[in-house]
């Protein structure tokens, strides 16, 4: 009844036939209701949420998401996201839980693929099989925007592929722009049209083998807005602070 009102305002005899149920019956809900002040009736007979009512229904999603991944918040936590990102977590509610570094990967490679405007990402590790794409995404004005930890998993044989791949004009011509942050745990990667993002383990080790991931408006908001969020408050990117 909370969620049909949620969406629109309604009479008990239209609700009643919808849920298939009878009139008193469904109407003795509505009066429970109607005494915890979650809905109320305006004068034309129909039934809305009060403030009250559609505030608890904006929380659900929120709820919504974690229980419905309850056995993976057991062995990750938001780690150091902030508050406010936090009680937006419902935005994420619309999403596939993808489990295997492989699965991982290959959507990854997807996001890249789809790409046509940008590809942002926060990352702690920067596996091999992706500098590649991304800098032939580049080479097509695709802007990358990257936020690396300061420790960062770098593959061997990453230098010697970004110079053959010529990241330097890249990173020149202002395609590619880089940044550092002293540790990251939290992790995004998107494109303009989809996005994904993955939380650390409860002992606060990065784990990239699971990921949230969607091209749901409001889940892709989230990840954009805790990208920026990181972005513009990390520091200058120090290349030699990579290790292979």
């Amino acid at each position: 009844i909370i969620f049909r009102l949620f969406s629109k305002k309604c009479k008990v005899s239209v609700i009643a036939k919808e849920l298939g149920a009878t009139v008193p019956e469904v109407f003795r809900n509505f009066e429970r209701l109607v005494k915890a002040d979650l809905i109320e009736k305006d004068t034309d007979g129909n039934y809305h949420l009060t403030t009250y009512g559609t505030s608890i229904c904006n929380q659900i999603p929120s709820l919504s998401f974690v229980a419905a991944h309850k056995k993976y918040f057991k062995n990750h936590s938001f780690g150091d996201l902030p508050q406010k990102y936090i009680q937006r977590i419902g935005a994420l509610e619309q999403s596939q839980h993808m489990k295997g570094f492989t699965k991982v990967m290959e959507q990854w490679k997807s996001i890249i693929e789809s790409a046509n405007e940008y590809i942002y990402g926060i990352l702690f590790e920067e596996p091999l099989d992706l500098i590649e794409p991304i800098a032939k995404k580049a080479k097509k004005d695709v802007k990358i925007n990257s936020i690396f930890s300061e420790s960062v998993i770098v593959p061997k044989g990453r230098k010697q592929l970004i110079d053959k791949l010529d990241f330097n004009t890249l990173i020149k011509n202002g395609l590619v722009e880089r940044k550092m942050r002293k540790d990251v745990k939290v992790g995004v990667f998107l494109s303009e049209n989809e996005a994904c993002v993955m939380f650390p383990t409860l002992d606060d080790e990065t784990d990239i083998s699971e990921i949230f991931h969607s091209q749901n408006q409001a889940f892709h908001e989230w990840c954009l807005d805790y990208f920026r969020y990181c972005w513009y408050g990390s520091e200058a990117f120090q290349e030699s602070k990579l290790k292979e």
